[in-house]
């Protein structure tokens, strides 16, 4: 995959974990010294991510680094040629939704979910969803 592809990604990621907590780009920026424009600039993929910055955003956004890279598409057979750097990623299907409604939706799910104060009631949740994801008419 090329750079550029990863960068679009992680920025992609950081924009929705962001958004998924309800914080704003001028918010995180803060958080971090920078503007909400190259906040844009990062979640876009415009500009790269660094190894340090990478590291604020994941203890301020309190997720892993590993969730910036999570679901990074699979290379296509050309790219495969190519010698790699590190090891392949696993690649968890994603949604075959992929627009931005789609992804608003799904951010609206995920709060929903975490919004269940009962752990109980939130495992009963996820198994109904599970099931029903799983069941296809035919």
């Amino acid at each position: 995959m090329p750079f550029r592809n990863v960068d679009v990604h992680v920025g992609n990621r950081l924009r929705q974990r962001r958004t998924m907590l309800g914080m704003s780009q001028q918010k995180l920026g803060a958080a971090v010294g920078l503007t909400f424009q190259q906040i844009q600039k990062y979640e876009r993929g415009a500009n790269r991510i660094g190894a340090s910055r990478l590291y604020e955003f994941s203890e301020i956004l309190d997720v892993p680094i590993s969730f910036f890279f999570d679901d990074v598409p699979q290379p296509d057979a050309a790219e495969q040629e190519a010698p790699a750097l590190t090891s392949p990623a696993i690649v968890i299907a994603a949604p075959a939704e992929s627009s931005i409604a789609g992804e608003r939706e799904i951010l609206e799910l995920v709060r929903a979910y975490y919004g269940i104060q009962s752990h109980k009631v939130r495992a009963r949740m996820f198994e109904l969803v599970k099931s029903v994801g799983k069941f296809q008419e035919k």
